[in-house]
């Protein structure tokens, strides 16, 4: 039957293209589906500030009338303006196991990203870092987690099949978390903290986090401005991820290391896994998923470890040996078993070094994929 493409219009077809999933992996155990709103606003240019600096144009493929397919194309001037590369991306890529059906799709972004005068197209990758990005190509037996993208392993094959080659690889850890916080640790940890004269901020709030909200996402685009693909967060993003996902934190579950003055040194952002809670709540907070996350933020074995930064005058100094012994000090008290990291470039071997000391598992990887045009 003939495949037809479209352009997400009106806003059923956006609601449409953004439940697409949801079917697509009806009774998967390992598809964690992400929360409506939150893709809802990241999607929409009068929600999301990202579009300051973005275009973006969305696909729906239809087959007897049906569904079978969607795709996001997205131009990130702020992206091709500091690293020189006139590359279209493209995201929010699903499409039923048909190679005619991801052809018809990639072909739109493709189309247009020759009438932009673009030299290649890669993704799948979002607006920012902070969106979905990467393909998995290994760990397909694995739950997914909020922060990432899970495909069926029929995917990466039809982006070779198209002409789609490795642009880069993330990988991920699932870290078991010591039941006695080794001696070595903590001893280092101490040690560090003294000889830096650093501190670690005993939040029992939310509330009390927030002020060093935007200290927080400075650090990010400090820490992170070499990574692939990265473009430093506006202070209109800034505010904007403050007033969306602040709200979840638990402060126990956030170490900030300061200095002297009270300044940020280090972080991590962590927090119980929400796997298993959105899974249930099939990604929607109402009329019950809320529960389904309140029970999980509250009781839980396990932790997603999203995000990591230490300032770049204190890298290398042992601040990381501090900051994970917080995490791992919380991580026991609260019962938490093993931890998983959020994808981490193959080659930011900075970041892999922490895992040696610890009994960890490279279980997942995930693609970015090129084409020039």
């Amino acid at each position: 039957m003939q495949i037809t493409v479209k352009e997400v219009a009106t806003k059923k077809e956006l609601n449409d293209f953004i439940a697409f999933p949801l079917r697509l992996y009806k009774g998967n155990p390992f598809f964690v589906p992400p929360l409506h709103f939150d893709e809802k606003a990241t999607l929409r240019k009068d929600k999301n500030p990202a579009f300051d600096y973005c275009e973006a144009r969305y696909w729906l493929a239809y087959k007897d009338g049906k569904i079978v397919g969607r795709i996001a194309g997205i131009i990130n001037h702020a992206y091709i303006e500091k690293w020189k590369n006139r590359y279209m991306r493209f995201g929010w890529i699903d499409f039923e196991e048909d190679p005619a059906i991801a052809a018809a799709l990639i072909g739109e972004v493709e189309k247009w990203a020759k009438e932009k005068d673009m030299k290649a197209v890669h993704g799948p990758m979002g607006f920012t870092d902070l969106d979905h990005e990467g393909m998995l190509v290994e760990g397909f037996d694995r739950v997914g987690t909020l922060a990432t993208i899970y495909n069926y392993p029929y995917y990466p094959v039809f982006m070779e099949q198209l002409g789609y080659t490795k642009d880069a690889d993330w990988i991920e850890y699932l870290v078991k978390v010591p039941e006695v916080i080794p001696e070595k640790m903590e001893k280092m940890a101490s040690v560090v903290e003294r000889r830096l004269g650093l501190q670690v901020l005993k939040a029992k709030s939310a509330k009390e986090i927030l002020p060093y909200a935007p200290a927080i996402f400075e650090l990010i685009n400090e820490a992170y401005v070499d990574l692939y693909g990265v473009v430093p967060l506006t202070k209109k993003q800034i505010q904007y991820y403050t007033k969306q996902y602040f709200s979840f934190i638990r402060p126990d579950f956030v170490p900030l290391i300061l200095d002297k003055e009270g300044k940020l040194v280090a972080f991590g952002v962590t927090m119980p896994s929400l796997s298993a809670a959105l899974k249930k709540a099939k990604g929607s907070l109402l009329p019950f998923g809320f529960v389904h996350i309140l029970k999980a933020l509250k009781k839980n074995d396990l932790a997603d470890l999203y995000l990591v930064a230490i300032r770049k005058d204190m890298q290398g100094k042992g601040v990381n040996a501090l900051l994970m012994y917080e995490v791992n000090k919380s991580y026991i008290r609260n019962g938490i078993r093993y931890a998983e990291t959020n994808p981490e470039l193959e080659l930011n071997t900075k970041v892999q070094s922490i895992w040696e000391h610890f009994d960890a598992e490279q279980h997942k990887r995930r693609r970015a994929f090129i084409k020039h045009l």
